[in-house]
């Protein structure tokens, strides 16, 4: 049950990304400033299209990656995956929802960088300072969702040596 609700989040987080990409990319500028000074001015500067295609780029990039051990595990590609994780075993199912949810942190991380982007091109709207709220947590969920695959992991393992 995990695993779905894992994917759910996935399948929304994706939804989530390609809405801010696609309804940010129509109010940027033609130069898409991507990185600000401690002035407050833009130092860096891109193409609208190459800001486009490089969040496309890293969004694919990212989500294979991610996404590349979970689909090996449910088309039963890597059989040493498998066997370890064969069907009907609990921690197949918190395994899959892990990296299902993961992925949608992924995706939702990119949005806020969209969003942040779309922000310091448009001071009127969001202001840049509102977000170092989300600058310390997306990383900080990251870092605990890793440590919530070593701890499963570990429990995986120990089942593994008990039977």
């Amino acid at each position: 049950m995990i695993y779905r609700f894992g994917k759910a989040f996935y399948y929304l987080s994706v939804l989530a990304f390609i809405f801010f990409l696609l309804y940010f990319y129509s109010a940027l500028p033609e130069k898409v400033g991507i990185g600000i000074s401690d002035a407050g001015e833009v130092n860096r500067e891109w193409e609208k299209g190459t800001f486009f295609y490089g969040m496309i780029g890293s969004f694919i990039v990212l989500n294979l990656v991610t996404l590349f051990t979970p689909k090996s595990l449910e088309t039963k590609a890597n059989k040493k995956l498998h066997r370890l994780f064969p069907i009907g075993d609990v921690y197949r199912d918190y395994l899959l929802g892990w990296f299902y949810s993961f992925a949608g942190w992924i995706n939702l991380s990119l949005a806020v960088l969209v969003l942040y982007v779309h922000s310091i091109n448009n001071q009127e709207e969001i202001t840049v300072s509102s977000f170092t709220f989300w600058f310390y947590l997306l990383p900080s969920l990251l870092f605990i969702w890793v440590i919530g695959l070593f701890i499963l992991l570990v429990g995986k393992f120990k089942s593994v040596q008990a039977s």
